[in-house]
């Protein structure tokens, strides 16, 4: 039998998955401008070049770290609209699923993640903005394909414009999410939602 090769180098001393999610927590606490490579380096353990070696420079974990977010989003918004349920049921799991993420910080409410830390980059900078635009996007079209589910069973009036309800529904999302960091109370935004669901449904 051939003797298998040996691996070369040094085995990682750091979970990659672990250690991104580290770098979104310091990014959503203090957002972009405001977190340095050493904030990073002490959230997660590892020094400047291994981070570097890792996930390059600072714009790179950035990037990572929203495609991270908005993965972990789409998840959340599929499984709040997966079961067969009335729209308003289905539209009030989506709110609910959000102000739960919103509500998660441990000193006080953190809002969206995307909303708070990629909003203001994304003016100067083109592939934040890019990496936004997609993921709001999206959310929309998750929105909309629910919205055109409920329009074909008659949950809807014959005349309903889904692409425009779909972005009425995460307009109101993005406003939860701004008002959540702004202290708006969860129960004052809850109603909100619910307001905002009577709208949609017509």
């Amino acid at each position: 039998m051939m003797n298998q090769p040996k691996r070369r180098g040094r085995p990682r001393a750091y979970d990659p998955d672990r250690a991104l999610a580290r770098a979104l927590e310091s990014f959503w606490k203090s957002g972009y401008s405001g977190t340095s490579l050493d904030d990073i380096a002490e959230a997660t353990g590892m020094n400047r070049p291994s981070l570097y070696a890792a996930f390059g420079g600072k714009k790179d974990l950035y990037l990572k770290a929203l495609d991270q977010y908005w993965t972990m989003s789409r998840l959340a918004l599929s499984e709040a609209l997966a079961d067969d349920v009335p729209l308003r049921e289905a539209l009030m799991r989506v709110y609910d699923k959000a102000l739960s993420i919103y509500f998660s910080g441990k000193e006080r409410p953190r809002g969206c993640f995307a909303i708070g830390t990629a909003i203001t980059e994304a003016v100067d900078n083109p592939e934040i903005r890019s990496a936004l635009a997609k993921g709001l996007q999206a959310l929309d079209k998750g929105i909309e394909a629910r919205l055109r589910a409920a329009a074909a069973r008659g949950e809807l009036k014959s005349n309903t414009d889904p692409a425009a309800l779909a972005m009425l529904a995460s307009a109101a999302m993005h406003s939860i999410a701004i008002r959540a960091r702004s202290g708006t109370p969860k129960a004052e935004l809850r109603k909100f939602a619910h307001h905002a669901v009577d709208v949609i449904c017509g």
